[in-house]
């Protein structure tokens, strides 16, 4: 039997974890620093917090970290790649992933998204529902691209940026790290890191 534990009892973690039984895994227990207070996300049962995890955390055939923050998604995954945990990549069988594209450990494919031949994906990202990233992509770690968001052809984003639902990104551009995409924008230019922007097209509104 297919043990799976999701760090982080949110509405994020009841995509994982549906996407999971998809994938079979038969036995999916949430793990979430408000345990005990709260006890289930779902169906699924609450058994323990951060801690608890990373002390029982080989007892699973995988882990993965449900939570949205890119940077404490990544922090929570160093901590359980140090203690061993498995981090599996959960692919939607409703998504398309080319049999030619790279996609790193710790990462879920939601239902609808398109990842084509020789894109490559880090570990730790979301690819949420109908995102599509296109041939000779280069996604970092722990990037959260948006439901709905399009990277054509030949475009990099750097760790931990977040592409908004619905955004547009023009082939063959650079999206540094720790950078924000506005919901619904249109990149069409080149954008440097920590960077945050909206509009179309967009412009900068932020440096962090």
């Amino acid at each position: 039997m297919k043990r799976l534990a999701i760090l982080g009892a949110s509405g994020h973690g009841k995509v994982v974890a549906d996407t999971a039984e998809c994938c079979g895994w038969q036995t999916i227990e949430f793990f979430d620093d408000a345990w005990p207070q709260v006890a289930s996300n779902g169906v699924w049962p609450v058994v323990g917090t951060t801690n608890d995890l990373l002390k029982r955390a080989r007892e699973f055939d995988g882990v993965l970290v449900a939570i949205g923050n890119n940077s404490v998604r990544r922090t929570k995954i160093d901590q359980l790649k140090a203690v061993g945990a498995q981090l599996p990549v959960l692919v939607h069988p409703a998504s398309i992933v080319s049999r030619y594209a790279t996609i790193g450990p710790g990462t879920v494919i939601f239902g609808s998204a398109v990842v084509n031949a020789y894109a490559s994906v880090g570990e730790g990202s979301i690819l949420n529902t109908g995102c599509s990233v296109d041939h000779d992509c280069i996604v970092g770690a722990c990037v959260h691209i948006s439901p709905g968001a399009r990277l054509a052809g030949a475009i990099s984003v750097g760790d931990e940026s977040w592409i908004g639902i619905g955004a547009s990104i023009r082939q063959v551009l650079k999206i540094g790290s720790n950078v924000i995409v506005g919901a619904g924008a249109a990149v069409v230019c080149d954008i440097s890191d920590n960077m945050t922007v909206t509009g179309v097209p967009a412009r900068v509104i932020d440096r962090s």
